[in-house]
């Protein structure tokens, strides 16, 4: 390289050093003035919140003086915002309006959109004290948008609170209990003390403008807690003062009196008489710092225009040094950017394909779902007619043989049930998704259960089942049943079908016990066609069967022993499997169970106390397309001395609502013409008295929320169990006939 070109270099590096270092000095200034910043704005916050509010105008006025003196106009701009904050404390609403109007200025020209969440979010606070309730709306919109957009966590529940009080300001008490009960998850997760209990004052309030006065009383106590708790004064005071006039609705006058006077306590011993000495103090100071930065200003704009000369000059010479550089390395930069020109062809098409594979695997999964949904139903549909003529012949003195066979069918018909939930929920299953529940049971029964459901199987391929059962197990265990029910069908189940005049062994044995604590084996094996060693790698995978042949032969989905597998997953077991082609299969697994009195489930011990007399004579309407569904919740009805009318559709249901009076509807979902759900919200604008309980056979994980703000009372999930289905019924009557 020649001498004049190194010695251009060399310059330019000491003079980008020179430059580097001089930068430098000044950053670490302006870091350590933003940090005191930050501090002062985060004290000013804490402070307004804990009522210390002459402290909060302290250490406003401190941030402020080095926002303007560092020339920071988005410091300067959160300054704006708590200062705006303060002044709606202090009740000086106009001086508030003002402060956040400009913050929000500056903000929207530096596109800073966390900062506009919080300012919009302040500022609607603001626009509801003053009455601006469309503008109030407007901003907490833009607020909430960005929020969700920058995934602002802290600020989800302070937006919901102001939703709320916005709502109560226009009269609407019931969309604020929403938006409050919205909010509540987002700031207990995030232990904001002050809005927690400024949400529950908020909510004591709409409470009481519904006339729950005792749910109010009990809402405003758990404020008045929080307040006591954190020192803040406003809420404790603020919550008196609600009380006073809680108890007043109630007529209980002298306790509302004493709320009243400790309420007048607090104001007299707070910051009442203080407030307007501070807004007066605070209007004149940040008026004065106002001017000081508009002169701060001018000073600066002169320091800049002399910098820039300076630099103008070191820019020049710096400029010349770069462009010789620059000329050097053109020629070395271009063979590389057509190298990386063509990379980058290469990663575009990969990138290309991959999109395309990610899409093509967002529609099939979005096929799956919808696919899942509507068999879902229609499975369960059909299944609804089963266990409820099961449960009708039942209830018809059958003999005992016919008794044997319709036990057997219920318990088929709830094993079916399960098995429908898992297998058209696989993928649930399989992310550990799948809830296990925790009841008791007899284990003993549940196997002989299996075993009678799965004989007839048996005898038809001339098996032999042996049964044999360890007696020192409790009789009473804690698990899940069918859950239980499911493995061993499945297990046993496939025993029968691979083996044709054998035998096949069911064992259970206790390993041991310790304390209320039973560690049980399981052993299903038989002499059957058996598994080969490469099958048995895979044999536990969804579709999966030993080879097309036995496919063809035996048939069967191939889920069963993958869904054993993830069951005893989710019970922190594993199944083991020993075989050989010709000589049968042996399947074990060790599982824990509790050892439990005897207990009867939630909705069995609740249908024991069920006051039958309150349904005799009480009118249903019962809203179902099926013809067969119509007839056994008509029949299970008028067992029980109810009338029943029915209506085929969702407009018939309106109609006949209208003409008649029903103590009660049962509700189907999908029904041709409109949903149930379209038919109970066009109900609910006429009547909101009458009870309405959804009888759906769709899947209800995820839509509660959605059945529940529609007007349903209750859901009761088809095939559904008698108790349940009567539990749920007394319950919607009882409160009925309570609340007239």
């Amino acid at each position: 390289m020649p001498y004049q070109i190194k010695h251009f270099i060399l310059i330019f590096l000491f003079n980008c050093c020179f430059y580097a270092y001089s930068q430098s000095e000044e950053t670490e200034k302006n870091i350590a003035i933003k940090d005191s910043i930050e501090n002062y704005l985060i004290n000013a916050s804490e402070a307004i919140n804990t009522d210390k509010l002459a402290n909060a105008l302290q250490n406003i006025s401190k941030a402020k003086e080095l926002a303007i003196e560092s020339q920071d106009i988005q410091y300067i701009a959160q300054t704006n915002r708590v200062l705006a904050e303060l002044y709606l404390e202090l009740g000086d609403l106009n001086s508030a309006k003002e402060q956040i109007k400009k913050a929000i200025e500056i903000q929207t020209k530096l596109e800073n959109e966390i900062a506009l969440a919080n300012s919009y979010n302040v500022c609607g606070s603001i626009l509801t004290k003053l009455k601006e309730f469309e503008n109030a709306k407007k901003h907490l919109d833009l607020s909430a948008s960005l929020t969700e957009k920058n995934s602002l966590k802290e600020l989800e529940g302070p937006i919901q609170i102001n939703f709320g009080l916005l709502s109560l300001e226009m009269n609407e008490p019931e969309s604020a209990i929403n938006y409050f009960n919205n909010g509540l998850p987002k700031i207990e997760s995030l232990q904001q003390s002050y809005y927690k209990a400024k949400l529950y004052i908020g909510k004591a309030k709409a409470q009481m403008m519904l006339g729950l006065l005792d749910d109010a009383v009990s809402t405003n106590e758990l404020a008045m807690n929080i307040g006591a708790k954190m020192g803040f004064l406003e809420i404790q005071s603020e919550s008196l003062e609600l009380n006073s006039r809680i108890f007043q609705e109630k007529g209980e006058f002298e306790t509302s009196l004493i709320n009243l006077r400790s309420h007048e306590r607090f104001k007299d011993s707070l910051f009442n008489v203080n407030k307007e000495i501070i807004a007066q103090d605070a209007r004149a100071k940040f008026n004065i710092e106002d001017e000081k930065f508009e002169i701060e200003e001018l000073k600066e704009e002169n320091k800049q225009q002399q910098k820039s000369l300076k630099l103008g000059r070191l820019t020049t010479i710096l400029s010349i040094a770069l462009i010789t550089i620059l000329s050097l390395l053109t020629l070395s930069l271009y063979k590389n950017n057509n190298l990386r020109a063509r990379a980058n062809e290469l990663l575009q098409n990969k990138n290309t394909e991959l999109i395309l594979a990610k899409e093509n695997a967002e529609r099939a999964s979005e096929a799956k779902v919808q696919f899942l949904s509507t068999i879902t139903h229609e499975l369960r549909t059909p299944l609804y007619a089963v266990t409820g003529l099961t449960h009708l012949l039942l209830e018809e003195s059958p003999t005992p043989n016919q008794k044997e066979h319709l036990n057997s069918l219920k318990f088929s018909g709830e094993y079916l049930l399960s098995l429908i939930n898992n297998i058209l929920d696989l993928n649930k299953l399989e992310a550990n998704k799948v809830e296990i529940e925790n009841t008791s049971f007899n284990l003993q029964k549940r196997i002989n259960d299996v075993l009678i459901a799965l004989g007839k199987s048996a005898k038809d391929r001339n098996n032999k089942l042996h049964y044999e059962f360890d007696k020192s197990i409790p009789a009473k265990l804690k698990g899940d049943p069918l859950k239980i029910s499911q493995i061993l069908i499945n297990l046993i189940g496939n025993s029968i079908k691979f083996t044709q005049n054998g035998d096949i062994w069911i064992t259970v044995k206790m390993i041991n016990r310790i304390e209320n604590k039973v560690f049980l084996n399981f052993e299903i094996k038989d002499n059957g066609v058996g598994i080969s060693d490469k099958k048995q790698q895979s044999i536990f995978e969804n579709f999966t069967q030993g080879s097309v042949q036995i496919n063809r032969k035996f048939g069967g989905t191939g889920l069963g022993l993958s869904i054993v597998k993830n069951l005893l997953s989710l019970m922190d077991s594993e199944i083991k499997l020993e075989s050989e082609l010709g000589q049968g299969s042996r399947f074990h697994f060790d599982l824990k169970f509790e050892v439990f009195e005897d207990v009867v489930s939630n909705y069995q011990e609740e249908a024991k106390k069920i006051d039958y007399n309150i349904m005799v004579d009480k009118k249903v309407l019962v809203v179902e397309d099926n013809k067969i569904n119509q007839l056994i919740t008509r029949k299970i009805l008028e067992k029980n001395k109810m009338i029943c009318d029915v209506a085929d559709n969702g407009n018939i249901a309106i109609n006949k609502t209208k003409d008649k009076d029903f103590d009660l509807i049962l509700m189907d979902i999908h029904m041709p013409g409109i949903s149930g759900i379209e038919a109970t919200k066009q109900i609910r604008e006429f009547n909101t008295k009458i009870p309405i309980v959804a009888l759906t056979a769709v899947t209800l994980d995820d839509n509660l929320d959605e059945f529940y703000n529609n007007g349903f009372n209750d859901i009761i999930p088809k095939p559904y169990k008698t108790e349940e289905f009567f539990t749920k019924l007394h319950k919607a009557l009882s409160q009925k006939q309570t609340a007239t």
